[in-house]
């Protein structure tokens, strides 16, 4: 189908997600790392110098309404197939509709194929000889790694980009978007949109604007207007268009800060069970799985110290997994984290030690470095005293000797005898006798 012949479709009889498709650009929302100014997409795009694409990214972040702003910017015609119902004999049919197009009037064609790595091999190879020589040019969206599912012959010949899963705040700007636009939009219904609700559905799509926008035309378009012909678009509509329970968890408000204090006071408390229901909580509510994980990564730090060394590797590793694999499988490492923390012994001995520092360093006079301590390691600094007499502790037996680190002697940390902290504690005072 044609670009401009698409366009003459009744708008009502698609659905609001398809309706508010961006037709340029400035229109269209998110993705700044790789359609922001300056950005190399941005400029090909505005050049009209695209060569074949693949994007790939979870639901909803824009493929398709990013193919469709191409087409639309750089007028040319447009042909949409899913890779899941098309073969090869439709394949041909399209290439050379776009070819003879082209002898015809000079236009050149977008061929947007939808789901691309469903494409087996010589699927994928029918491409390689037309969109080489620019016509048509391919614009393959998928929501799997293309390096894993595409032909090397076909990635050599495209550009990748990914694309992100959309910011609350951006799927809150085009459901407010739809709901002020008359001609696109939902702006001709009188509707009274909760910012809670708008908030919630923001949260509950998980980045996927087609699932946010579908939900608030459900909920608009299924509630009984009110006796001034109103439409009150609430918490309960928006809960029950998204088919997910909405949960008091605001990250302006008490509940925020309520849950996550309770999340950490059930791990320093040794409650798996526990941490784990306000977990569940978090993340459920849409809390960033970040935020979780930094305040993992601090509890291991600080209320178990080196009671178990390795609760902080642990939770590391669990931040950096989190992230890299994203909601949903984001809650697996973190719930692992979790658990270990909470099981784990405890210890605040570090914590308290630097924090008896810091009184020290903001209270008292701040001591010189001792001259035997201080860098000797210019010239002249033997002329000034420096590294004078200093002990090289691997040059005596178990690798310690006794000398001075402060001119003012200093005690802060206090192991306990709890986990590793007990061989700590033992081997300190081994040192001493």
């Amino acid at each position: 189908m044609e670009l401009f012949e698409e366009k003459k479709i009744d708008d009502k009889t698609q659905p609001l997600a398809v309706r508010m498709r961006p037709n340029n650009l400035n229109e269209f929302v998110g993705q700044e790392h790789i359609i922001g100014k300056d950005k190399l997409l941005r400029r090909a795009i505005e050049a009209d110098r695209i060569s074949s694409l693949i994007l790939y990214g979870p639901p909803g972040t824009g493929k398709t309404s990013l193919a469709w702003c191409i087409a639309n910017i750089t007028r040319a015609n447009y042909i949409a197939i899913n890779a899941t119902t098309s073969n090869v004999e439709e394949l041909r049919k399209v290439i050379a509709s776009a070819k003879q197009r082209k002898a015809n009037s000079g236009k050149k064609s977008i061929l947007f194929i939808d789901e691309i790595h469903r494409f087996n091999k010589a699927q994928q190879d029918v491409l390689l000889p037309d969109i080489e020589e620019g016509n048509p040019v391919l614009i393959g969206a998928t929501v799997h790694n293309p390096y894993f599912y595409l032909t090397s012959a076909l990635l050599s010949r495209s550009l990748i980009f990914e694309l992100k899963s959309l910011t609350g705040d951006e799927i809150l700007s085009i459901l407010y978007a739809a709901l002020k636009d008359k001609k696109r939009g939902l702006g001709n219904f009188k509707v009274k949109a909760d910012k809670k609700a708008l908030e919630f559905l923001a949260k509950s799509c998980e980045g996927d604007s087609r699932r946010a926008l579908s939900a608030l035309e459900i909920g608009v378009l299924t509630t009984a207007p009110s006796a001034n012909n109103q439409i009150d678009f609430t918490l309960e509509v928006a809960t029950e268009s998204i088919q997910k329970k909405a949960v008091v968890y605001d990250k302006d408000e008490d509940s925020h800060y309520d849950t996550a204090s309770a999340f950490i006071k059930s791990m320093r408390g040794s409650d798996p069970d526990a941490a784990l229901y306000w977990l569940a909580k978090m993340l459920y509510a849409g809390e960033d799985p970040r935020f979780i994980a930094r305040r993992i990564c601090i509890l291991a730090a600080e209320d178990v110290g080196n009671a178990d060394p390795l609760a902080l590797v642990l939770a590391n590793a669990a931040l950096q997994v989190a992230e890299f694999v994203g909601m949903p499988e984001a809650r697996i490492p973190l719930a692992q984290a979790v658990v270990y923390l909470s099981c784990a012994p405890k210890s605040n001995a570090s914590y308290k030690a630097i924090s008896a520092a810091y009184a020290d360093i903001e209270n008292e006079k701040v001591q010189e470095v001792p001259d035997h301590l201080k860098d000797a390691n210019y010239k002249g600094a033997e002329a000034l005293g420096h590294g004078k007499d200093y002990k090289y502790a691997h040059d005596f037996p178990g690798h310690y000797v006794k000398q001075d680190y402060t001119r003012k002697k200093v005690k802060y940390y206090q192991p306990t005898d709890i986990g590793y902290e007990a061989k700590i504690k033992k081997r300190m005072e081994d040192l001493k006798k």
